[in-house]
């Protein structure tokens, strides 16, 4: 019985070799756009986390409401209600053999507001804040950071020991301070605020590419053609850097969302009557012992949302580097095997 990792010869077929041509194979006339998108469509955890995020915006928009977007949710988050069962206990659940959602399926406080809704209501404070700080802190760190990068000498220096005092003094410090003084504002101020504070290592990263990328050839080349300084920055060297930042823009902004659920836990960041998740969490601590289902779905969403971004981001780190190759299965092995000894076979025999 043959070996499925040997060749006509017993010679081994080496696992890199297949996985090199398996890979240059699949990628054969794609452009880069479609590489990538065929990478991260490959990554299940990646694709897994990419509907699970969508459905949390798509129950959380649709529910109360968001914006001009109506709601099919009965209970708004300010609403108070009869509490319908003991303690505000859940409505969720089976009754009579039969599962149901009930009025209230989260439960409720102690004057009845519906948790549901509360809960809903904090998950759009929470995203909103997350993705405005992901897009602000992303653009303030490419901004810095190619600056730091193309020009070096004295701009280097200047934006760089300005990014080191940034993060010498701890996020959840001055994000205290601007939590204290935007905090009670719009989520949108607070998120602005954070932002900040929060792009400093952005700047390092895109700060490292442009030193690496403004030395290639290209970038002389676009210089010999006459392009000026801001062409070159943004037209030329910020494309082939667009991997770096995507990915860490995701993780960036599961960041983001801690920290304001942290700020906001510990009375810093958004406050009544605004909700957010952290409030919620924040509001009824003391209640932990007795009602814990005012902590069980405000921390099942924050968790939810922050794993999700994570996995997103491995899965653009890994379909945007060029040295993550996927693994050849046994049978895909087999199959490159197979091929080999049968061309090895046809030119045997028509040499013979």
């Amino acid at each position: 019985m043959s070996n499925a990792l040997n060749g006509p010869q017993g010679s081994a077929v080496e696992p890199e070799t297949v996985e090199n041509a398996l890979e240059l194979k699949e990628v054969e006339g794609l452009s880069q756009g479609r590489i990538v998108l065929r990478r991260l469509l490959r990554h299940r955890g990646a694709m897994v986390s990419v509907f699970v995020l969508l459905g949390v915006v798509l129950l959380v928009t649709t529910s109360i409401g968001w914006g001009p977007i109506p709601g099919w949710w009965q209970h708004g988050f300010r609403d108070l209600n009869d509490i319908v069962k003991p303690g505000g206990a859940p409505t969720m659940g089976f009754t009579d053999g039969r599962f149901s959602i009930g009025a209230h399926p989260f439960g409720q406080d102690n004057i009845g507001r519906d948790v549901f809704a509360m809960v809903m209501r904090g998950t759009q404070v929470s995203l909103t804040v997350m993705f405005v700080i992901g897009v602000f802190s992303t653009v303030i760190g490419v901004l810095l950071g190619a600056l730091s990068g193309f020009f070096r000498g004295w701009a280097d220096s200047a934006i760089m020991r300005f990014t080191d005092m940034v993060i010498t003094v701890p996020v959840v410090i001055i994000g205290s301070i601007l939590g204290i003084l935007f905090g009670g504002a719009s989520p949108w101020t607070l998120a602005i605020a954070l932002s900040l504070v929060t792009w400093t290592t952005m700047a390092r990263l895109v700060r490292a590419q442009f030193l690496a990328l403004r030395e290639q050839e290209f970038v002389d080349a676009a210089r010999v053609a006459g392009a000026s300084n801001a062409r070159i920055m943004f037209k030329h060297i910020l494309p082939n850097a667009v991997g770096v930042i995507i990915v860490n823009a995701t993780l960036l902004m599961a960041s983001a969302m801690l920290l304001e659920t942290a700020l906001s836990f510990l009375g810093f960041g958004i406050r009544m009557p605004e909700v957010s998740l952290g409030t919620i969490i924040n509001e009824y601590q003391a209640a932990f012992q007795t009602r814990p289902w005012l902590f069980w779905w405000p921390g099942l969403f924050i968790v939810t949302i922050a794993l999700c971004v994570n996995f997103i981001g491995d899965g653009l780190r890994d379909a945007f580097d060029p040295r993550q190759r996927r693994i050849p299965t046994v049978r895909a092995l087999a199959k490159a095997d197979a091929k080999k000894a049968a061309k090895a076979l046809k030119a045997a025999t028509t040499k013979a």
